[in-house]
């Protein structure tokens, strides 16, 4: 690790990324990642995840920023592991240090804030950036579908908001965010 870095992007509001942690069988868990811009940075993880225990156990890992809407859908949604730490699809990446700063609880499920500290990073691409209504519909709708197992959260509003968010991407996304929507539709088993 590096002496303490700047974030690769600048934050604002709530800010939706993928970050990569080591689990304890040496390979990177991809998970979806909402952060919380600030001085610091912190971000929430919910119940006993993955990235709490690998967060918990390493003190870190690596926030990516992703224009790919399967890759987000995957790390949102799905168990996916990989050999190193940075997706292929990364345009920034930042590795971060981690540290517990909060538990709250939202009905059954705890809720751990974290502070996040960039060590190093690094730009992988320069992009214009765009506006893409079918991407943004992909990402609201992971939100969505993760919480439709929630006991806090009411079913058939979170069914509600996918078929609105299926129509969005139906008639403003490309390809590959109908192939994301695609993906969602397989991992969750929900009819809307």
């Amino acid at each position: 690790m590096s002496s303490q870095t700047d974030w690769p992007v600048e934050l604002s509001g709530v800010v939706e990324s993928v970050v990569t942690t080591l689990g304890p069988n040496d390979r990177w868990n991809v998970a979806a990642l909402g952060l919380h811009a600030g001085d610091p940075v912190t971000a929430r993880t919910y119940g006993r995840t993955r990235t709490w225990r690998n967060f918990r156990e390493r003190g870190g890992g690596v926030v990516q920023f992703t224009r790919d809407p399967v890759d987000f859908v995957d790390a949102a949604l799905s168990v996916r592991e990989l050999d190193g730490p940075v997706l292929d699809s990364a345009d920034a990446w930042v590795e971060v240090s981690t540290e517990r700063v909060g538990i709250d609880r939202e009905g059954d499920t705890e809720v751990v804030t974290w502070e996040l500290r960039p060590v190093d990073s690094g730009v992988e691409r320069r992009v214009v950036p765009t506006t893409s209504r079918g991407f943004s519909a992909v990402v609201e709708a992971t939100v969505a579908a993760s919480r439709l197992d929630v006991p806090d959260y009411d079913r058939e509003t979170l069914l509600d908001r996918l078929a609105y968010f299926e129509g969005v991407v139906e008639t403003a996304g490309g390809e590959h965010e109908r192939s994301a929507f695609e993906r969602i539709d397989d991992l969750v088993d929900a009819e809307w």
